[in-house]
């Protein structure tokens, strides 16, 4: 394992910091099933809390660099200087309802000379199992103290691809079930776990060989897809071009088993 930078220390002790109050609401949401009053307004205090202290601890770090996070929106830093990309807590839903998958997850954006911003820095943490899922740029990426590779499997038969599935008020049902339509009947299986950040994660440890969904936020993705890529995989929009940020669709596998996939999705959408 390569050493750790001084930017990466930083965000994982954010996050650290962050997850022991997210452990005890999360079991305090767990209790609050069976009241009148139901956890909804605990779990939007509990997101709210542990942003407070990613913001905290990241801000007396690096004190001119800007934030894009779930809850605070942007805040401005140094233009020149990189930001921090933060989802406090990813599988919000999930929490709500007692389920143990989620995570908090950080990206650090910085300025490049040719005027864009690329994600150099990339952690994606769930507190309940302590597992790290982390990637610096041209370093790898890790699951704690282990590499971490995509998948190597080839034929859609044999795979296993993750998913975001519309529900009220989010995403677009039409265009998703005509992609669900043309994926399902060729793959192993399909899953919707309910945290993006953490389906990324997967697909770069092998969990999971590939992945679709639309309609995301930044800092949903943001750490997910540099870990994808420095694990060896390939991350396109639905077209198999570049601009999935800018389109809001992400189409993630390893090298042989996304070119089958882009056939089936632009194949379903024509």
């Amino acid at each position: 394992m390569p050493a750790q930078s001084g930017i990466f220390t930083v965000i994982e002790r954010a996050a650290r910091k962050a997850a022991p109050r997210l452990r005890r609401d999360f079991n305090e949401v767990q209790q609050l099933q069976v009241s009148k009053k139901g956890p909804a307004d605990f779990v939007s205090q509990a997101d709210q809390r542990a942003e407070q202290t990613l913001y905290e601890e990241l801000s007396r770090a690096r004190p001119d660099w800007g934030f894009l996070m779930e809850e605070r929106g942007e805040i401005a830093g140094d233009p020149n200087k990189p930001r921090f990309i933060v989802d406090p807590l990813d599988g919000t839903t999930n929490f709500l309802h007692g389920i143990p998958h989620f995570a908090i997850s950080i990206a650090v954006e910085e300025p490049m000379p040719n005027g864009k911003r690329e994600i150099t820095t990339a952690l994606v943490y769930q507190p309940l199992t302590d597992e790290s899922f982390w990637a610096e740029k041209g370093r790898g990426a890790w699951h704690t103290d282990q590499r971490l590779r995509v998948s190597a499997r080839r034929e859609p038969t044999e795979c296993l691809i993750a998913t975001g599935i519309p529900f009220m008020g989010h995403g677009d049902f039409v265009t998703w079930s005509r992609v669900f339509g043309a994926v399902a009947p060729q793959v192993a299986g399909i899953r919707r776990l309910g945290a993006a950040s953490l389906d990324l994660a997967w697909v770069a440890a092998g969990r999971f060989d590939g992945y679709w969904e639309t309609h995301l936020q930044p800092w949903d993705v943001a750490a997910g897809v540099l870990l994808i890529k420095e694990a060896g995989g390939f991350v396109t929009d639905f077209r198999g071009g570049d601009r999935y940020m800018e389109r809001n669709e992400f189409l993630a596998a390893n090298d042989a088993l996304h070119s089958k996939l882009h056939k089936m999705v632009a194949g379903a959408l024509r």
